[in-house]
């Protein structure tokens, strides 16, 4: 029966291993992403004598459209492959190695998912707000409604994630500190046998010590 739970557990354990195969593929987004970055740029470029500012302001925020979605996926493709398959030994010794690459857990994962999301949501946002001011006479559609709508979603869910991973990581300290003392307690008790502890106060009293 021990060998049986222990194949079981190898083989769920290596499983993690058929998320590789997606983190691959979206390195292979991120080449795409590229190369239609670079469309764009040329784009941009071959015009940037034809068209009046409104165009340009909205071509070059298509830009940084692509620079936050690709910033997402690099963000999604280092943590997640570190959090739910391997670490990335490659990169351990490296001088560009990224800041937070190997400290970003699955609730900090969250933030910068839903943040990437809040920026991409306001470019969307900042391209329609530019349209209608080149033709102020045109009603608000209901498309940027939604994109309005859809924005204070990825807003409102951002602080929720913030305020729950607040109140676990208090929980954590809490527990944390409650186990650190209680532990002391026991230490005295166990190496002096007679400890006291005041319930109003708190204070541990030692036999013989007069404290």
């Amino acid at each position: 029966m021990g060998k049986i739970s222990d194949t079981i557990e190898r083989g769920i354990f290596w499983s993690r291993w058929l998320l590789a195969p997606l983190y691959i593929g979206l390195v292979g987004v991120l080449a795409v992403l590229a190369y239609k970055f670079v469309l764009e740029f040329v784009t941009l470029i071959s015009h940037v004598n034809e068209s009046d500012n409104h165009v340009f302001v909205l071509d070059l925020l298509a830009l940084l459209d692509f620079v936050l979605l690709a910033n997402l996926i690099l963000i999604v493709l280092f943590a997640g492959y570190e959090n739910f398959v391997s670490k990335i030994e490659a990169a351990e010794e490296s001088v560009d190695r990224p800041y937070w690459m190997g400290t970003v857990d699955f609730s900090g994962l969250k933030i910068k998912l839903i943040g990437s999301l809040v920026a991409i949501s306001v470019i969307e946002l900042l391209k329609d707000f530019i349209e209608l001011s080149a033709h102020a006479h045109e009603e608000v559609g209901q498309g940027t409604i939604w994109r309005v709508i859809i924005h204070l979603t990825f807003v409102v869910s951002g602080v929720l994630f913030s305020v729950m991973d607040w109140i676990s990581d208090n929980r954590v300290i809490r527990s944390h500190s409650l186990h650190t003392q209680t532990g002391h307690v026991t230490h005295d008790s166990t190496t002096t046998g007679a400890a006291h502890v005041d319930e109003k106060t708190g204070k541990v009293t030692k036999p013989g010590s007069g404290i």
